[in-house]
């Protein structure tokens, strides 16, 4: 029985990251599951105390409002257990974009950082083509390490960077400009100290 189950969703895979990280900078809590669906949103489920729950989901939105992408979200105390068989849903893996849309997690406790991973940068576009020519911009600008690519659908690609905060900043900040004429710049944005539960969800 889950004591408190917060729901965030939001629209946009980096928005989403940057909720989740200020989410669990904010307050102790545990990551249930990450879901993806093709409409370019992203839903973060997670647990803990009433207070730490209300806490999160207010600090995981204001992040997200602040990156100029939609949030809601919702508290709900002592959630049914019939209902959890449909908030909670089995791993699934999405052919068409080739990754998996569900992921469990089982982080939990206050942030904690890999040491190889000092802060991690997303390029965001809608196109292909876009994502490509900045990433290799951001590639050459800096000594940065491509960890993977996230797809949402609608033609919408996230490439992921690590390495220190001044070469990733470099990165993402090269990367920008080369967008222009060639897609849509969703989102640049670097996040340092990432949370575990970010992390944990990055494109292997």
């Amino acid at each position: 029985m889950v004591a408190t189950l917060g729901i965030l969703e939001v629209n946009g895979w980096t928005a989403a990251m940057v909720a989740l990280d200020r989410m669990q900078k904010t307050a102790t809590l545990s990551v249930l599951q990450a879901e993806w669906n093709d409409m370019l949103g992203a839903v973060i489920k997670v647990t803990g105390l009433p207070a730490d729950i209300t806490a999160a989901i207010d600090a995981g939105k204001l992040a997200a409002e602040n990156f100029l992408a939609k949030a809601v979200g919702t508290v709900l105390r002592r959630p049914s257990e019939e209902a959890m068989k449909a908030i909670v849903s089995p791993p699934e893996f999405n052919p068409l974009i080739e990754q998996a849309v569900v992921k469990n997690l089982s982080t939990s406790g206050e942030s904690s950082m890999s040491s190889t991973a000092q802060a991690l940068g997303f390029i965001e576009t809608q196109g292909f083509t876009a994502v490509f020519e900045a990433i290799d911009t951001a590639c050459k600008a800096a000594s940065v390490q491509v960890i993977g690519k996230e797809k949402l659908g609608g033609g919408y690609v996230t490439v992921v960077i690590r390495g220190d905060v001044a070469a990733v900043q470099a990165a993402v900040d090269a990367a920008k400009p080369r967008v222009e004429g060639l897609g849509k710049l969703i989102a640049c944005h670097v996040i340092a100290r990432p949370s575990e539960s970010v992390m944990a969800l990055l494109p292997k």
